[in-house]
């Protein structure tokens, strides 16, 4: 077998084990990116070059000129170290990942590829001629030393399946580009096969040459998958999800999860082109992939939910009429028809859901379907304006066949929202369990008002239940939303108290519990023909159980808190006894220090209140008057006229 060595200037000595005459040794000289022949190797002699002075080959460093004794298995690991090797899926899923194909956008994803493969032409100058003439190149085996070359052809094959799946979101609107995709599938296979084709050199090792193929088979099963052509299809992808199982087998969980990933994006695909050629067993697989996952994506998406609908439309031709409570009524909408024979399935799915995401994700599929069949009832009831506001008929006292459907169709909505929001409300009530352990890591914590919002809007929508047309005299019916009204109002008071508890409102919470339990009680004394109906809802026994533990730690609680509440220095209780852990801490209140300040008396301020009331003698004739002056004075003076 033929390896490839870099960066190395060596001589190596081939010869047979054990032979020390260096005579009997075939010499081969080889440069950087050469070749040699990896026989039985004994020794290594390094050439006195500039390049290469001394090298470590494990059996200590070789000085310039040495001879050092080899073993094959060191050589034969060098070799293999040597080979080129890429890892293909990871390198397409990492760059899909972070170039637009989490949102779906395949043509940011094409730029993407563009530019990589300018880039890496550019760096390995591998250029395709100049601006003025093109120059086509082909990577052969000779220059597989980089594993870039090999990049060249993935990028160049990713390039055209993105827009091949670009080409595919806008055939919906305009079908004249279904031949372009076509076209574009078919240059992504061709540069696979070149792919394929340079990994089965032996200068590339083995886990990129079962990677190559399996890229390969996946493209080539989605171009036929296209052509419909459904045989050759799920050939292709067996034979690439075979290769992806052995991968996922031979290395670490942590590796292996990309290839389990591929595997299941590619099963449904598998189970349709089943389905297709013949297998009627796989719609039935099909259908439970689809409501486990919450709905397929990619290229079987639109296939797989137009088979769905096609399929039930054949059962529904043959459904004429539903029962509920005692009444048969008949469906002659195919849009109902479909949701009813759906149903059960899609009931079935929610209960195997393995985790709280997938559980939302179905409740709101089916909840979204539910609403396209009411809103189909609705469009029927508009042309009959009178029918549908008198809806009691003269003869029977009943409603309209139509409108009892309609209150059927809304029963399911309404049920299914209540059992949404009671999902919901499990995970939360779990989640306030852990509450003291997510606070310490610094999480967001679940609160008591978020389950009471929860109950809210389930008693609202019991409330809608008794309102249904065609159900305000069936008393069983009224009495059963009656009893579960209560069992919701029993849980959402005692949230309520729970909240209360957290502010230290302890005797809002005593009273709160309280109505718990009176709720409770009701419920078991009124539950004795209704226990079928009450199975579904939470057990009130385990609630009585839970609120009388909780009052009596609510009453400890109390207690304690009106002890601990005392913030006096110890200076100024020591008449009363209290366990106050404080005492033996660092920070102990013994007095209150700095001393606070205390009245004191001041010095007094006399007020003269006589002063008002007392006449002074008049002083005119003690005081001298002051002479005028000024020249009316003067002359005044000179002819004797004074005062």
């Amino acid at each position: 077998m033929s390896f490839s060595i870099q960066n190395a200037v060596c001589l190596w000595k081939l010869c047979q084990e054990g032979s020390s005459d260096s005579a009997q040794c075939t010499s081969v000289l080889f440069l950087r990116d050469g070749m040699f022949e990896a026989g039985r190797l004994l020794s290594i002699s390094v050439l006195p070059t500039k390049s290469c002075h001394k090298r470590d080959w494990g059996g200590g460093v070789a000085q310039l000129g040495q001879s050092v004794i080899l073993n094959e298995e060191l050589v034969t690991d060098y070799c293999q170290s040597a080979l080129t090797q890429i890892t293909v899926l990871q390198i397409v899923k990492e760059s899909q990942q972070q170039h637009g194909l989490r949102h779906g956008d395949f043509q940011r994803y094409r730029g993407y590829c563009s530019r990589r493969l300018r880039r890496l032409r550019k760096t390995l100058n591998f250029k395709m001629g100049n601006r003025h003439k093109f120059t086509g190149k082909k990577v052969t085996e000779e220059i597989l030393s980089d594993n870039r070359y090999l990049l060249l052809i993935l990028m160049d094959a990713e390039r055209a399946w993105s827009y091949a799946m670009q080409l595919k979101q806008e055939a919906n609107t305009e079908p004249r580009k279904r031949f372009h995709l076509l076209s574009r599938l078919r240059k992504a296979v061709k540069h696979a096969e070149e792919l394929e084709r340079l990994c089965e050199s032996n200068r590339v090792d083995a886990k990129t040459k079962l990677e190559a193929q399996a890229y390969m088979a996946y493209l080539t099963g989605m171009l036929r998958f296209e052509h419909q052509e459904w045989k050759a299809a799920m050939e292709a992808f067996n034979k690439c999800k075979t290769i992806y199982e052995k991968l996922a087998n031979a290395f670490t969980e942590e590796q292996a999860v990309l290839y389990n990933q591929r595997v299941e994006e590619i099963s449904p695909n598998i189970r349709y082109c089943a389905y297709n050629i013949g297998d009627q067993s796989a719609m039935n697989e099909l259908m439970q992939m689809r409501l486990r996952s919450g709905g397929t994506e990619g290229l079987l998406a639109e296939k797989l939910e137009a088979l769905i609908t096609q399929t039930r439309a054949k059962q529904a031709a043959t459904m004429s009429e539903v029962e509920w409570r005692g009444r048969t009524v008949p469906v002659k909408i195919d849009k109902v028809r479909i949701f009813l024979l759906g149903l059960a399935d899609n009931e079935a799915a929610i209960v195997q859901a393995e985790n709280e995401e997938t559980k939302e994700r179905l409740f709101e599929s089916l909840l979204s379907e539910c609403r396209d069949a009411i809103q189909a009832v609705r469009e029927d009831l508009k042309p009959d304006q009178k029918q549908r506001e008198h809806s009691l008929e003269n003869d029977s006292g009943k409603v309209s066949n139509i409108q009892y459907l309609h209150s059927y169709l809304t029963y399911i909505k309404l049920s299914t929202a209540i059992r949404r929001n009671e999902s919901m409300a499990k995970s939360l009530q779990k989640a306030l369990l852990q509450q003291q352990r997510s606070e310490e890591d610094g999480k967001r914590t679940a609160r008591p008002q978020d389950l009471i919002r929860l109950y809210d809007i389930i008693l609202q929508n019991l409330v809608e239940l008794t309102q249904l047309p065609g159900l305000e005299e069936d008393k069983n019916f009224q009495k059963e939303i009656g009893l579960k009204t209560l069992v919701y109002k029993a849980y959402r008071c005692f949230f309520i108290a729970q909240s209360y508890v957290l502010v230290k409102k302890w005797s809002e919470a005593l009273v709160l519990y309280e109505r718990v339990l009176k709720y409770a009680r009701q419920v078991q004394s009124g539950a004795g023909a209704y226990t079928n109906s009450l199975k579904e809802l939470p057990d009130v026994q385990d609630l009585i159980t839970q609120v009388n533990a909780e009052k009596y730690s609510l009453q400890a609680a109390a207690i304690l808190g009106e002890l601990h509440n005392d913030t006096r220095p110890l200076s100024e209780r020591f008449e009363t006894f209290c366990l106050d852990p404080s005492l033996v801490s660092k920070q102990v209140s013994l007095v209150h220090f700095p001393p606070g300040f205390q009245p004191i008396p001041c010095k007094p301020l006399f007020f003269d209140l006589a002063l008002n009331h007392v006449a002074f003698p008049p002083l005119e004739d003690k005081v001298e008057q002051k002479a005028k002056s000024g020249l009316t004075g003067y002359i005044k003076g000179i002819f004797g006229f004074k005062s």
